[in-house]
């Protein structure tokens, strides 16, 4: 309703393509440039959710949400969203980062979790492709 595109990203978006895993929050990545962030919080506002820090608020249901507003390792917001997975859920069409683009963001960030997560995130796509 804003005019905000965004498209779920990391675990999220993996665990919505069928990754057996588990997140302790959801990432969403806008397209808006980072010094913006107060509108992305101030929309969270609205819904009833508690601002935590400048990327992350609280939903009333204790959801935690990160907004992101790059992902290193990745192309522009538009380019990538333009080659994201269109999905249902909860009775609407979202768009979420594809699984080979979660793997190449996650090697390029190296971190100790996202290096655990990569065999599962492989193991998944290698059978989805699989099954195609």
């Amino acid at each position: 309703e804003e005019g905000i595109r965004f498209q779920f990203a990391g675990m999220t978006a993996a665990i919505l393509q069928g990754v057996p895993a588990t997140t302790l929050d959801t990432d969403i990545w806008l397209e808006l440039p980072e010094r913006q962030y107060v509108k992305a919080l101030d929309i969270a506002k609205k819904l009833g959710a508690e601002i935590l820090a400048r990327t992350v608020v609280a939903l009333e249901d204790d959801t935690l949400v990160n907004f992101l507003y790059r992902i290193d390792g990745l192309k522009a917001f538009a380019s990538e969203y333009d080659q994201a997975e269109v999905l249902e859920w909860n009775g609407r069409e979202i768009r979420v980062l594809p699984l080979t683009r979660i793997i190449a963001s996650k090697k390029h960030i190296r971190r100790p979790k996202d290096l655990a997560h990569l065999p599962l995130l492989k193991q998944t796509l290698k059978l989805k492709k699989g099954l195609s």
